[in-house]
């Protein structure tokens, strides 16, 4: 590792430059990978910033384009899930529209945080189908409260996938706002979206609750509490009189 990273950028560059996609393999080809894999964890460690921005900036550099192929393309995001920085955002925020490499993309910018949630936001209104789904998982996790009423328009959308995950978003931001969404998915014909949609109105109940929001949160256990049917509710029933129980019953 010190001596790829004494021959600076263009070192790295050059050892990345000798990865190959995995369908091109030979029995010996793993070797750069697993090298480029140690320089990441070595620039990782404590005092390195320089190293670390060096390595994170030199495998940025590669992404994009036709070459190289998506699969190590898809390699080298992962490598900056682990080293990147707020220098990497930009240059995975363009990802975000390639069906390949969204899924990598949104994760190692998850991991980053910072700069990431601009770049979130500004993909998911280009976004459509799997990148759309995997941004919505995204803006979630960072629970980004800007991307809000981008991810209420989503709550609608005609893909199912990305309906689940942008009310799933919405719940990690805790916005009281939502719950009408959310218990509209909670109601949707569909059997796997609902059972989504309740637990989504769950999160959200428990996140009101916390915030000290106890009415609006009382409020969707109801809701929850009114629409199941046993048997086949009694799981949530029982979740919901915890959550009434925490939130404090209406006198």
């Amino acid at each position: 590792c010190r001596q790829v990273l004494a021959g600076g950028r263009e070192a790295v560059g050059d050892l990345i430059a000798l990865l190959r996609d995995p369908a091109e393999q030979g029995p010996r080809d793993f070797k750069p990978g697993y090298l480029l894999h140690c320089l990441v964890l070595h620039v990782g460690t404590a005092g390195r910033e320089e190293e670390r921005r060096l390595v994170a900036e030199a495998i940025a550099s590669r992404l994009g384009g036709e070459k190289p192929s998506k699969n190590v393309q898809a390699s080298l995001v992962r490598e900056l899930q682990a080293c990147g920085g707020k220098e990497s955002a930009e240059a995975l925020g363009k990802l975000l529209l390639d069906d390949d490499l969204c899924d990598p993309a949104a994760q190692a910018l998850v991991a980053i945080r910072d700069g990431a949630a601009p770049q979130l936001r500004a993909a998911f209104a280009k976004a459509r189908g799997r990148s759309r789904t995997a941004i919505a998982q995204a803006l979630g996790a960072l629970s980004d409260a800007e991307s809000a009423s981008a991810l209420l328009e989503a709550a609608a959308d005609p893909d199912r996938e990305t309906r689940i995950a942008a009310c799933w978003a919405l719940a990690r931001i805790g916005g009281a706002g939502a719950a009408e969404a959310l218990e509209r998915s909670s109601a949707a014909e569909d059997g796997w979206e609902r059972i989504q949609g309740a637990k989504a109105c769950l999160l959200l109940a428990e996140r009101l609750c916390a915030a000290g929001k106890r009415v609006e949160a009382r409020a969707l256990y109801t809701h929850l509490r009114d629409a199941a049917k046993a048997p086949a509710g009694a799981y949530l029933q029982e979740a919901v009189e915890r959550g009434l129980a925490a939130a404090g019953r209406e006198s």
